[in-house]
């Protein structure tokens, strides 16, 4: 085992991983949205966590982010754990835009996929966040109009929507695709099967409206499509060892972990004990996502969608860095994304010192560590 654990790790710290193609580095930027303005709960009071007034902290309005629309709630397990120190809120539509505003230092710490994770990783030189905790596995799904797609052999000349281009199910798609024989080009979409990017808000609608014959996204966007006579052609848990893939970390900026550690841990500790609590307590945790997506889209979820969106995921976290690295992997075989070093995305020192303290096993960083 020693020695197989030892090749595993060098062998991912070779391993192929994403960086955008050049359509992302346009003028237009990651081609993302400007987040919502900023929110957050009332800070819990007490004394500041190293005299700081607040925390930037961003997350998407979606079940896969679970965590923060629990743990952010006033009175929640972050802003307790934060005590003076004030959490501030950005609600962001796209990974890409999370990264972009981490980057200008609009937040200092955000909730985001693994994809825009190394993209903003390898675009900078590894010199701009780090991977400081798990959040969500699971909650992405093929989902299709049986009447037009029956099954996975007929997805050619088919239109498939996914959230955007190179975000995490767009490459989940791609790579799929390919091991199909099916060829399709990254940065247009175009080929045996048309790839439209299209806002998670947006695609349900234009499911239900004929535009498209299905798409590869996350929840609860998967369950919205459901809704309107949609089936889950492939949960992408079947295409996973043990049905575990990552679908959203905690990454902060590197400057801010260096200058203010002990925010960040209360910040790790406060997600720590959100997860917990929501595994004990679904049924409740399922009410404070839904009030959450109502006040960040004014929109709560049907209870069939927001039930089979939060049975689809799973909280955790280990940050499943084996499966980020394999996802990496993935956009490179499709042809999205090309080579580049992983090294040094991850620092699990934190996660792992409040893990221990909670009386809970510590988890890997799959060789990826600082």
């Amino acid at each position: 085992m020693p020695a197989s654990r030892s090749a595993q790790r060098r062998t991912l710290r070779a391993l192929a991983v994403l960086v955008a193609l050049p359509l992302l580095a346009t003028a237009c930027g990651y081609g993302s949205k400007a987040p919502k303005g900023k929110g957050g709960p009332a800070a819990a009071g007490g004394k500041k966590v190293d005299g700081l007034d607040e925390v930037k902290v961003g997350y998407f309005g979606n079940v896969t982010h679970a965590t923060p629309l629990v743990g952010l709630r006033d009175g929640g397990e972050i802003p307790r754990e934060l005590g003076g120190t004030k959490a501030s809120t950005q609600v962001f539509n796209a990974g890409p835009a999370a990264i972009e505003a981490l980057n200008a230092k609009a937040v200092d710490m955000t909730w985001v996929g693994p994809s825009p994770s190394v993209n903003g990783y390898t675009k900078s030189g590894g010199k701009n966040l780090r991977i400081v905790a798990g959040a969500t596995s699971g909650g992405a799904s093929l989902v299709v109009n049986p009447k037009k797609v029956p099954s996975l052999g007929d997805l050619k000349g088919k239109r498939i929507a996914t959230p955007q281009l190179g975000n995490t199910q767009d490459v989940a798609l791609l790579d799929f695709l390919a091991g199909k024989g099916l060829r399709v080009s990254p940065d247009t979409g175009k080929g045996d099967v048309s790839v439209l990017r299209q806002d998670n808000k947006e695609i349900p609608t234009t499911f239900q409206q004929g535009g498209i014959d299905g798409a590869w996204v996350p929840e609860p966007t998967a369950s919205s499509i459901v809704a309107r006579g949609g089936k889950v052609l492939l949960n992408e848990k079947k295409l996973w060892k043990h049905g575990k893939f990552v679908t959203t970390n905690l990454v902060v900026r590197q400057d801010f972990l260096e200058k203010h550690p002990d925010v960040v841990e209360a910040v790790v500790r406060g997600s720590v004990r959100t997860n917990a609590w929501i595994r004990e307590h679904p049924e409740e945790a399922k009410k404070h996502i839904n009030t959450a997506l109502e006040r960040d889209s004014g929109r709560a979820l049907p209870k069939d969608v927001l039930d089979l969106s939060f049975k689809d995921i799973e909280v955790t976290d280990d940050p499943l860095a084996t499966t980020l690295a394999k996802e990496a992997e993935h956009g490179v075989e499709a042809g999205l994304m090309k080579k580049a070093d992983l090294g040094g995305i991850y620092d699990l020192s934190i996660l792992n010192r409040v893990l221990k303290g909670e009386g809970r096993p510590v988890v890997d960083d799959a060789g990826l560590g600082r």
